[in-house]
């Protein structure tokens, strides 16, 4: 298991540092498929693996003043109030239904991430009403999302600072990784109370290591964001989301199947149980 938790803490750390993104599209499923954790456990643990890497990472855009206050204020506190509320409304969700989400929103991020569009190097200094009020519902949106599938959303985070907030590239990254932080964070604590009740619980030893061993590889990929082009590492990401949802949607399509068939009526409730 620790070489596993190594690896996989390698390749979160270098994509959020890269990419202001990415870590949790790579957590879930590497927590439920590589080290077998059950999917309510693996989203509560991957929002604290996310939360403590992206906070790390925040250390290097803070030093060089690559951070949009007004935008993780903005984005950020209703990101965090929706995150709770996301958090409160996955427990009646099954774990099943969350990663067919995630596949969803996986396929979403990858169009996101292949959208072109040129930026400006400089932050705005023209910034309307309609601006503010966008960034705010964006956050709001993408924290219920990051609560409801146990995703950091820095895959939407950046977007919309690039799209909404009209900010470069570079400070969208860094910006994105302190609102993942904060967001993640919140998500975490709040998903403490319903793991309680919950059959398996958390692995700590497991998020510690994700946190330690992705914490270096996030200060490795911030350093090799600043050599490499950006557009194209996003179109690479873009294709490794494709991928990764469609196994997702191929793994867990048949359960769904199932699932739809009983809600349906076509198969007797009594039918998914096992005689034996």
């Amino acid at each position: 298991m620790l070489i596993p938790s190594i690896i996989g803490g390698l390749l979160i750390g270098l994509c959020l540092g890269l990419l202001g993104s990415g870590g949790s599209i790579l957590t879930v499923p590497l927590l439920v498929y590589l080290l077998g954790h059950d999917p309510k456990s693996a989203i509560g643990e991957s929002l604290a693996i996310v939360g403590g890497i992206a906070l790390i990472a925040a250390i290097r855009p803070c030093l060089q003043r690559r951070i949009d206050w007004p935008s993780v204020l903005l984005f950020g506190v209703p990101g965090v109030g929706g995150t709770v509320i996301g958090v409160w409304g996955s427990q009646f969700i099954s774990g099943e239904m969350q990663l067919l989400i995630f596949a969803v929103v996986m396929l979403l991020a990858a169009g996101l991430m292949l959208r072109g569009g040129k930026t400006s190097d400089e932050p705005p200094t023209d910034r309307t009403p309609r601006d503010f009020i966008l960034l705010v519902l964006e956050g709001l949106f993408v924290g219920v999302l990051t609560g409801v599938v146990g995703v950091g959303g820095g895959f939407l985070i950046v977007p919309a600072l690039v799209l909404f907030g009209r900010l470069p590239m570079k400070m969208a990254v860094g910006t994105s990784l302190l609102i993942i932080a904060f967001k993640s964070g919140a998500g975490f604590l709040k998903s403490l109370d319903q793991l309680t009740t919950d059959v398996d619980a958390m692995n700590l030893s497991v998020v510690t290591t994700f946190i330690v061993i992705g914490g270096v590889g996030s200060l490795i990929g911030g350093s090799l964001g600043s050599r490499l082009p950006q557009h194209r590492l996003k179109q690479i990401f873009a294709i490794f989301l494709f991928v990764m949802a469609g196994f997702i949607l191929i793994r867990e399509g048949g359960a769904f199947v199932a699932i739809d068939d009983i809600v349906s009526g076509r198969v007797p409730v009594a039918e998914g149980v096992d005689s034996n």
